[in-house]
């Protein structure tokens, strides 16, 4: 359908990986610490890029070989996220971000997904004026914290 990428006028679309995990609320800080460690998650002149879903519900039922032992009755487990980020295609690194998910994650089965995309980058144009732009609006969300 797509190439492998193309461009617009302000947007370079390039090919990506996004991964994706979910995860208890709890684990994600110590989760994604383990992944810019290993990649910094850059896009333009950010870093730590990453998505986190509002928590929901995890549902699974324990089998033979379960840590926590087999059970007749599913769990309904509250609070847990979905994180998601995009990794350039580079397998090596792809690698060991998987396995430093499944190292600090706190499940005997960690939901982690891949997916191959096409992910925007600017393209780095003047657009300081731009009305739409976050420095150009009002919210509390973007005042710089003091200290």
């Amino acid at each position: 359908m797509f190439e492998r990428s193309f461009e617009t006028t302000s947007v370079r679309m390039e090919q990506l990986v996004l991964l994706s995990f979910q995860a208890p609320t709890e684990d994600v800080d110590r989760i994604m610490k383990a992944v810019v460690a290993i990649t910094p998650l850059a896009m333009g002149n950010y870093d730590s890029n990453a998505y986190q879903s509002g928590t929901g519900i995890e549902r699974y039922r324990p089998l033979d070989g379960a840590a926590a032992g087999p059970e007749s009755e599913v769990r309904a487990r509250p609070g847990v996220v979905e994180v998601s980020f995009e990794l350039p295609a580079d397998r090596p690194i792809i690698d060991r971000v998987i396995e430093a998910i499944f190292q600090v994650h706190s499940y005997q089965e960690p939901v982690i997904r891949i997916q191959t995309i096409l992910g925007s980058r600017s393209k780095g144009l003047d657009d300081s004026s731009n009305p739409n732009r976050w420095w150009n609006t009002t919210g509390d969300w973007k005042q710089a914290k003091n200290g």
